[in-house]
């Protein structure tokens, strides 16, 4: 966990320091390809979403398939998949601590298909029939 040099109070909780500067952890974040994004730092206080918001604005422009919305991207941190709602304090656990630097994992989620277009080839009649002719 990174303090900028001051002593976390152990009291109170929260997350804050005695100084009123909030925590903030160090994330890097690895793409399929297993290039990366970042390192960066971000307060404990957000939220899996508001990464998601950074990852897609630095997303390279080189890459195929990028995400388009946060919910085109799952972040797998030390074997889990980080829930939207959740702030990085909260995703904290024994074996996820956030000391140091921390890599995230990211998964994009294969464009869905249009639902029209499903529609269209069911509807669609098969051109091609096998029969069986016994003699």
């Amino acid at each position: 966990m990174l303090f900028s040099g001051h002593r976390r109070c152990s009291e109170g909780g929260g997350g804050e320091e005695m100084s009123g500067v909030q925590e903030q952890f160090e994330i890097k974040f690895r793409l399929p390809d297993g290039t990366d994004i970042g390192p960066k730092r971000y307060p404990a206080a957000s939220t899996v979403a508001t990464l998601k918001e950074s990852i897609i604005a630095q997303w390279p422009k080189d890459k195929d398939k990028g995400p388009r919305t946060v919910n085109d991207l799952k972040l797998i941190n030390a074997g889990k998949i980080l829930e939207n709602n959740r702030t990085l304090s909260e995703c904290k656990s024994p074996i996820c601590d956030f000391s140091g630097l921390t890599t995230m994992h990211i998964v994009v989620r294969a464009p869905t298909s249009d639902k029209q277009s499903n529609k269209v080839r069911a509807k669609k009649p098969k051109d091609f029939r096998c029969g069986c002719s016994i003699m």
